[in-house]
């Protein structure tokens, strides 16, 4: 389902979701409010990416939001006034949850805004980022909560670990040739493209 959000004191404007027309949303998924989702991204059954509290939403080139994942954000106004800290700066542009190009948001995942999720990051099967900017090319493992921090380029949040100070993201480990999980992604990408390209055709 693709649909305005409704009116309210914290999102004075009515917007229309803008989907990429190479991009699926599956039946059974919502987009609603103030989001963009770019090229060939496949949002899967019973995802949720609701832009009617906090927005921008944002969901990049080639990722996927794969089946019960959460996007959502805190309120970014209030009665006319931008609601500063829970607003995230990339490049010129001020988001609610801004989530890059090839990312994964793997089963039941949560990113909750405000959040930056930067390019070819993979976020594990119900895996929690709150109030937290995860780097470019990074793994949250599933069960991971990465909460009010910063986590730096290349590095992986371990499985059923809680990250909710930066000296512990500061201290999270790089991504080595020998880390199983560091092609993960690439394959990921690929299989979700593909299922949006083809479950598109067959529209």
């Amino acid at each position: 389902m693709i649909e305005k959000n409704v009116q309210t004191d914290f999102s004075p404007a009515t917007v229309m979701p803008e989907v990429d027309p190479s991009s699926f949303v599956h039946p059974l998924a919502v987009v609603c409010g103030n989001v963009t989702i770019g090229r060939n991204v496949m949002v899967c059954p019973t995802a949720v990416v609701r832009g009617d509290e906090g927005q921008p939403l944002h969901v990049g080139d080639d990722s996927n939001v794969q089946d019960g994942v959460v996007i959502h954000a805190l309120e970014t106004e209030s009665h006319g006034n931008p609601v500063e800290h829970n607003i995230r700066t990339v490049g010129a542009r001020r988001y609610g949850v801004f989530i890059g190009c090839r990312v994964s948001l793997a089963h039941q995942a949560q990113v909750h805004g405000p959040a930056v999720v930067h390019d070819d990051t993979f976020v594990g099967m119900k895996a929690l980022v709150f109030k937290s900017t995860v780097g470019h090319s990074c793994v949250v493992e599933p069960g991971a909560i990465v909460l009010g921090v910063t986590v730096a380029d290349g590095r992986y949040v371990e499985a059923g670990s809680v990250v909710r100070t930066q000296a512990q993201a500061d201290a999270l480990p790089r991504i080595t040739p020998d880390y199983p999980f560091k092609d993960l992604n690439r394959g990921v990408v690929h299989v979700n493209t593909a299922l949006a390209r083809k479950y598109r055709e067959n529209q």
